[in-house]
């Protein structure tokens, strides 16, 4: 059951607290108050930010679609490009970002200006509670305020310094760190937010919502992508070790070998292909009406609009549907995994492999979007 107030004003509104809408909620007395209104910690935020051309949010309304392997990943193959880059994850109950760059066991260090981010290389540095904690499987187990507090410090303590993009990491959701940040960041000139999804519709029906949360707030979406839309298999990989991908009969005995060895005696060009299997496609394709939250109906065979105007239920349709840029298709690529396993850069660890040219032209959309002013 959806239980977000959609009528909610918003705590900066001048009748904030005040409407019929506010009844029932525990904040109303805040609001009404004007506590929320003005945080003199938003001033300073503004003024540690000033050094930061772009600062960028990755969001999804759901857990589990790549959102920090994208924050990771961007960061990286930005610091390679030879930006200046901060990498912050204000996921404070799942930190992953310290594993993903290679900086487990790292610590935070506090001087008279500040706390120094842990540098990856010299034009990459990153924050994370995950720096903190006295062991890496100790539990965060904290209320709202808490995590705002440290949110804060993260804007408002760390030494950035001059940076070209501060890329954000944030948990799933539309909650307290989501309200936090965009709030913090509103008066320093946030650039917008690059929203993940995966096709599948238990997927969507969160980020339709992480996309209202957007448009609520006047965060702007850099774009949609849509991580994990099929995975495409190279036969050349067949055998590989590394790939761990083999032909099996039905009752799983190996025949990897048997099989290339007449593969390449008989069809050798098959090692220049791919298989590729779109993951979460259906036989026939829902269509979403733009004009309805709530109206599904069928798609015709070809996947295209039906009658009635509907956009196919897909990451690309529901782009259109919001009216916010479609960046691309990221195909499930093992080797994306163990990059982040490992703390490397996908790009530069395995340029060839089958998401390398999908990811560097979303990569690409997003600087030709956040141009030096």
């Amino acid at each position: 059951m959806d239980v977000v107030n959609q009528e909610c004003v918003g705590p900066s509104s001048e009748y904030a607290g005040k409407v019929d809408s506010c009844a029932g909620c525990p904040n109303q007395a805040a609001c009404a108050s004007g506590e929320t209104k003005v945080d003199p910690a938003i001033a300073y935020v503004q003024d540690r930010m000033a050094l930061v051309k772009h600062k960028i949010l990755i969001l999804s309304g759901k857990g589990g679609v790549g959102k920090s392997t994208f924050s990771a990943q961007l960061a990286f193959t930005l610091a390679q490009q030879g930006k200046q880059v901060g990498l912050l994850d204000i996921d404070i109950c799942g930190p992953s970002i310290p594993r993903m760059l290679g900086l487990v066991g790292h610590e935070v260090h506090q001087s008279a200006s500040g706390w120094s981010p842990v540098y990856v290389d010299d034009n990459l540095g990153v924050m994370s509670i995950g720096f903190m904690l006295p062991s890496k499987d100790d539990a965060i187990i904290w209320r709202g305020p808490r995590k705002n507090g440290l949110i804060k410090q993260f804007l408002t303590d760390v030494v950035w310094n001059e940076l070209d993009y501060l890329i954000i990491d944030t948990p799933p959701g539309t909650s307290d760190e989501h309200i936090s940040i965009v709030q913090y960041l509103k008066s320093a000139n946030i650039d917008g937010a690059v929203v993940i999804t995966t096709p599948q519709e238990v997927s969507m029906a969160d980020v339709r919502k992480e996309l209202n949360f957007c448009k609520k707030t006047g965060l702007r979406v850099l774009g949609v992508v849509e991580n994990m839309s099929d995975i495409r298999i190279p036969f050349s990989s067949l055998g590989d070790p590394l790939a761990g991908i083999s032909l099996v009969t039905k009752e799983g005995q190996d025949v990897t070998q048997i099989m290339m060895q007449r593969i390449l005696a008989t069809c050798p060009e098959l090692m220049d292909l791919s298989v590729q299997s779109a993951l979460f496609k259906l036989p026939n394709a829902n269509t979403v009406d733009p004009n309805s939250s709530t109206s599904i109906s069928t798609a015709m065979n070809d996947g295209s609009y039906n009658s009635h105007g509907g956009l196919p239920n897909t990451p690309q349709g529901m782009a259109q549907r919001f009216d916010v840029p479609y960046l691309g298709k990221l195909p499930m690529d093992p080797n994306m995994m163990r990059a982040c396993e490992e703390g490397k850069s996908f790009l530069e660890a395995y340029p060839g492999s089958v998401a390398a040219a999908p990811f560097a032209a979303v990569v690409q959309q997003i600087v030709q979007m956040t141009p030096d002013v």
